[in-house]
């Protein structure tokens, strides 16, 4: 018996959820659809939701080392990079690079992001993708595709796409990829997916086949597991 993990959202971790849950949306201009007192989710216009989570031992990335490496990031567009930019900057951010079509900034928390040129965006930005950094792009976006269901449709020598039902991952290659070490703080997983699946028990059986590792049984609600580049990830039922 198989069953495929449906893309539920992913999840920064964060000291300050409200600081850096209120920077994105009003940068982004995304509905703010929960606000506890360890979850800030925000959801875009197609229904994609991110969610910062409470991490009040949260090491900041140190981008672009691997130190302290990134692991995920968000890739947003916009019709204009640099008056996003600027937006962003007002709202507590630090411009980290540019690129040719795109601006690296940090966010309050030190997680990188890209705002990306696209047209036709309008005031509201678009999700691109969230993009995870790993040692084989290739691999990881073939584990994510045979647990999700989801399409490769782009796999090149530096990363891989997935997509499917409006939704993107994107795999990022990294040369000296340094993977978490969850739960450890020193080496914290910085993001991490949350994936529904109708039978935990079938839904592990999968991963596990698929080379994944299992590493907390959590609840009878979730459980925690690390992707073949030692991302963790949630099964939730």
């Amino acid at each position: 018996m198989t069953a495929k993990a449906n893309l539920d959202l992913a999840i920064f971790d964060a000291a300050d959820i409200n600081k850096v849950g209120a920077f994105y949306a009003q940068l982004t201009g995304w509905d703010v659809v929960r606000q506890e007192s360890d979850r800030f989710g925000i959801r875009t216009p197609d229904g994609q939701e991110v969610e910062f989570q409470r991490a009040p031992d949260h090491v900041a990335p140190e981008w672009p080392g691997q130190k302290h490496p990134q692991q995920f990031h968000l890739d947003l567009q916009t019709d204009d990079p640099g008056a996003a930019a600027e937006t962003a900057l007002g709202l507590g951010a630090t411009r980290l690079a540019d690129g040719q079509t795109w601006i690296t900034m940090a966010d309050p928390a030190g997680h990188p992001f890209d705002l990306c040129q696209a047209d036709g965006v309008g005031p509201v930005m678009r999700l691109f993708a969230v993009t995870i950094d790993a040692p084989d792009a290739s691999a990881l976006a073939h584990f994510y595709a045979d647990l999700t269901g989801m399409e490769v449709t782009y796999d090149g020598p530096e990363g891989a796409l997935l997509a499917s039902d409006g939704k993107s991952l994107m795999f990022q290659q990294i040369t000296d990829y340094n993977p978490p070490r969850w739960p450890d703080a020193a080496q914290p997983q910085q993001a991490h997916l949350d994936f529904r699946v109708d039978d935990l028990a079938v839904g592990e059986a999968q991963a596990l086949e698929l080379g994944a590792r299992r590493l907390s049984a959590g609840d009878e609600s979730f459980t925690v597991f690390a992707d073949p580049a030692g991302h963790p990830f949630c099964l939730i039922r």
